[in-house]
């Protein structure tokens, strides 16, 4: 049965240095919850802190009701896979799978059984024999997997995992993850800097900045409503583009061109728009600026432009398909009113 975990403002300071600052946040159960941000924003403290291998300077932390603050974190029922492998180079994949089994003295039987139950999930039993050498590093790190799951525990933690792979194995494995929480049902809790990941694996995910929960949600749920600017530059990839606005006679004002978005926009100060989200083509959208184009990537399925606004802003545009655009042309940029994100002067979003 999947596990609730519950975070009741937890808090974190090494000395008198506070990096974590009175988190609540409330994991359902057999939830995949992925704690992303900037480096230095805490989301590995806080899963160390889940796991037991971080004190907790002062909160509850809950798993299905018990608090757990001074649980040892073998008896908290979590394994843990770590950015490292940390296989044992002497030991065949079967002996690093076996090893903590057997440490906990569990019949020799009842190991056989988990280790092949675990090689079975991950597709990994033509290697049981073989030494970490001669493995991968995809390879390496379904082993590192696998010794999580013959602990048949009640809470994954991953601490980005795959932070040591390639890009194209990184895809892969994201997969391979996202498979084995469909299988195993258990609640999971991911840990990365990377936004894409988030956004393909989570249920939900926990955006992090200097120890606070800025905006927890699912994906698309923070993608079309994000909470702040952080948040909206942060999830999605190009991130948001940003420009100066202002308002006046009901209208959003950017540059020498005025939007009506259909709703009250007083007080804003920042315009929001993904690239995904802008088009060059008139009659497409409300027109907000004219760029000149500085860079262009021709990825095959798409053309992303790297622009200028005449007023020195940097845009960023995503057009599908592939897209003959010379350098230092001059385009003009379109918007459907109801993509367009506006911020206040704190940088929250007006709805």
């Amino acid at each position: 049965m999947a596990t609730t975990i519950e975070l009741r403002q937890i808090r974190k300071a090494y000395g008198d240095v506070p990096v974590i600052h009175g988190v609540d946040l409330t994991i359902d159960p057999g939830d995949f919850t992925v704690f992303v941000g900037p480096s230095g924003c805490g989301k590995s403290t806080l899963l160390r802190m889940i796991a037991g291998l971080e004190p907790i300077t002062g909160g509850d932390l809950l798993i299905d009701g018990q608090r757990m603050n001074d649980i040892p974190a073998a008896r908290r029922g979590i394994a843990m896979v770590f950015q490292s492998y940390a296989l044992y180079p002497h030991m065949s994949v079967y002996q690093n799978l076996a090893f903590g089994l057997e440490t906990a003295r569990m019949p020799k039987a009842e190991i056989a059984q988990r280790v092949a139950r675990a090689a079975e999930i991950l597709k990994i039993e033509p290697l049981l024999q073989r030494k970490p050498k001669q493995l991968s590093g995809g390879q390496r790190q379904r082993v590192a997997i696998g010794r999580a799951i013959v602990r048949e525990p009640k809470i994954f933690l991953f601490d980005e995992p795959l932070s040591n792979l390639d890009a194209e194995l990184r895809v892969a494995m994201r997969v391979e993850i996202a498979k084995l929480h469909n299988d195993l049902g258990n609640t999971m809790i991911y840990v990365t800097h990377d936004q894409v990941e988030a956004m393909t694996m989570a249920d939900k995910i926990v955006v992090l900045r200097s120890g606070i929960i800025e905006q927890a949600g699912a994906p698309l749920e923070l993608y079309n409503n994000p909470r702040n600017v952080f948040v909206a530059g942060f999830i999605g990839s190009p991130k948001m583009n940003f420009l100066t606005a202002s308002t006046g006679n009901g209208a959003l004002q950017v540059g020498n061109n005025a939007m009506s978005l259909g709703r009250e926009v007083s007080g804003a100060t920042t315009f929001g728009i993904r690239p995904e989200h802008i088009t060059i083509t008139e009659g497409s959208g409300v027109k907000f600026a004219e760029l000149r184009v500085d860079l262009v990537e021709n990825l095959g399925g798409q053309t992303v432009l790297y622009a200028t606004t005449s007023d020195g802003q940097p845009m960023t545009v995503v057009l599908d398909g592939q897209r003959q655009v010379e350098l230092g042309t001059t385009l003009s940029a379109y918007a459907d009113p109801t993509k367009v994100h506006v911020f206040n002067a704190e940088g929250m979003a007006i709805r």
